[in-house]
């Protein structure tokens, strides 16, 4: 059936367009089930698996905070603790996305999905992403609360998403190189970005 990765940057609207983008193609969507069946495969409570998750802002930002302060050659930063852990989870998550990709398929959302798959002609990676101004606007829309929370906790997004993927698979998610698609969600209507995403999956072949 294939996969679409969707790599979304906070407040770019993945956690809505996503899941459209699955219903439209037919396809399951990916996410809180990834993280329930790495916990299995662990023998560790779900809890513990959604803190390690890549996509949860607070389980990322321990991530980074775990992280020791040396830089890496792509400019992450190498561990000094927790990493037998994290290792653990991470491959776990990566054998999950690869019986994803060569089963059923579907739409995943986050998890570093892009690069675990990369190279695979039956999946299409897209990114959503927007200048942060644009990007705190949307959040504050969604999720309320003050300016300066919203602006620290897509900020500790950012930055632990990046590290996440460059100390793991050394690269910048943020590269446009990764990916088929790269869309300005906060520039466009959600409705006009599920219909550039599907448009874009049904050329590549995704569809049921």
């Amino acid at each position: 059936m294939g996969v679409v990765t969707v790599s979304a940057s906070f407040g770019a609207g993945g956690a809505e367009i996503a899941p459209a983008v699955a219903e439209r193609l037919g396809l399951p969507f990916h996410d809180r089930v990834i993280p329930a069946q790495v916990a299995g495969r662990l023998g560790v409570p779900v809890a513990e698996a959604e803190a390690n998750d890549e996509t949860i802002t607070r389980g990322l930002w321990r991530l980074v905070t775990s992280l020791g302060t040396m830089p890496d050659p792509v400019g992450g930063v190498l561990p000094t603790a927790g990493l037998p852990d994290e290792r653990a989870y991470r491959v776990q998550t990566e054998r999950v996305l690869g019986e994803i990709a060569d089963g059923a398929g579907g739409v995943v959302l986050g998890r570093a999905a892009a690069m675990v798959l990369r190279g695979r002609p039956d999946v299409l990676h897209v990114r959503l992403d927007g200048h942060p101004d644009r990007r705190l606007a949307a959040a504050l829309a969604h999720l309320g609360g003050s300016e300066d929370e919203v602006r620290r906790e897509r900020d500790a997004a950012d930055a632990a998403r990046t590290a996440y993927v460059r100390h793991f698979y050394r690269c910048d998610p943020a590269e446009a190189r990764h990916y088929h698609l790269v869309v300005d969600s906060t520039e466009l209507p959600h409705d006009a970005v599920v219909d550039l995403v599907v448009t874009a999956a049904r050329a590549r072949g995704i569809v049921r």
